[in-house]
């Protein structure tokens, strides 16, 4: 059960990465009109800190992924 949610995490993180690195490529290729520029900028913004969250989670999460023989070893 341990490794099925920890496996789920982080399926969940890669995704958040995977759509948001997406909206930036879609951003950065399809931008339109020079008097929305501070919106795409806020939204740049926005998709960067989700894939820097996502990020930082999946390295914390790696941390409690310790197989439970070594763990005793420790």
């Amino acid at each position: 059960m341990r490794q099925v949610l920890i496996d789920a995490l982080e399926k969940q993180y890669e995704a958040e990465i995977s759509a948001a690195d997406v909206k930036i490529k879609l951003l950065l290729e399809n931008s339109v009109g020079v008097s929305e520029h501070l919106n795409h900028q806020q939204e740049l913004d926005s998709q960067l800190h989700k894939i820097a969250s996502a990020e930082e989670k999946l390295s914390v999460l790696k941390d409690y992924n310790i197989p439970s023989k070594e763990k005793d070893a420790i």
